[in-house]
């Protein structure tokens, strides 16, 4: 904890966006990612935090609704809902979640997604009788719920994030040249038109995480950023 607390300051101090949290509950040595990013974000100022992709089947939609709510509001808005369908299923499993079939996973990450959207803003209380979720008469919290961003990696669920979704993370930390992100843009761009808006940097190696961080915050990102405003006349947002 002192090392990632250490990193993410020094990140946000540096002008980054956000940092990223994986969500594996059945990893006794991990932190809880949304205990983590509730905390980190109490440190910090500018940076927002992303569970990189909550555990959807181990965390209900309407409690996960709830929470990230609760992040937005204590934080000024610095938080990004991570979505996934779920991988993984037999360490699911193991914490006593019933296991779905690939396509049910979908249906409930998609299903969810909505769902969630409907418990923030305010608004009328909601109640939703779905296929894997069943609510009543639940009041909205009174801020929006974040944007949401997935790691869909089947065509299935790539079309999903198109449908309902804001943002898309190449899955395993692919990048825009990679293959996969070649045949997955099409499959969500075939639903709903998104542009790529930023990169994660996932460090690696035996590199201190502080000076990797250094060097992406202080050479990497002001040259993308000089060359996209180059490019389309304005700065665009921190990548």
């Amino acid at each position: 904890m002192p090392e990632l607390l250490r990193t993410v300051e020094q990140a946000d101090r540096d002008g980054l966006d956000h940092f990223s949290l994986p969500d594996h509950p059945y990893l006794g040595e991990r932190l809880d990612a949304y205990a983590a990013i509730g905390f980190v974000l109490g440190r910090t100022r500018h940076i927002a935090g992303i569970a990189n992709v909550s555990n959807l089947p181990t965390r209900p939609a309407p409690m996960l609704a709830r929470t990230v709510t609760t992040l937005s509001a204590l934080s000024g808005g610095r938080v990004v809902l991570g979505m996934g369908a779920g991988s993984l299923w037999d360490r699911i499993a193991d914490l006593g979640v019933d296991r779905l079939s690939p396509g049910e996973a979908v249906d409930a990450f998609e299903e969810a997604i909505v769902l969630i959207r409907s418990l923030g803003g305010g608004g009328a209380p909601v109640t939703h009788r779905g296929r894997h979720y069943r609510i009543d008469a639940i009041e909205p919290a009174p801020v929006a719920v974040p944007p949401v961003w997935t790691g869909s990696v089947g065509r299935k669920s790539l079309a999903a994030t198109g449908r309902v979704a804001d943002g898309w993370i190449p899955g395993h930390a692919a990048d825009w040249l990679s293959e996969r992100y070649r045949e997955s843009r099409p499959v969500i761009d075939a639903v709903l038109e998104h542009g790529a808006s930023g990169f994660t940097l996932f460090p690696s190696g035996d590199e201190a995480p502080e000076v990797t961080v250094g060097r992406w915050a202080g050479e990497v990102v002001p040259a993308v950023r000089e060359a996209v405003a180059k490019e389309y006349g304005a700065a665009p947002g921190s990548p």
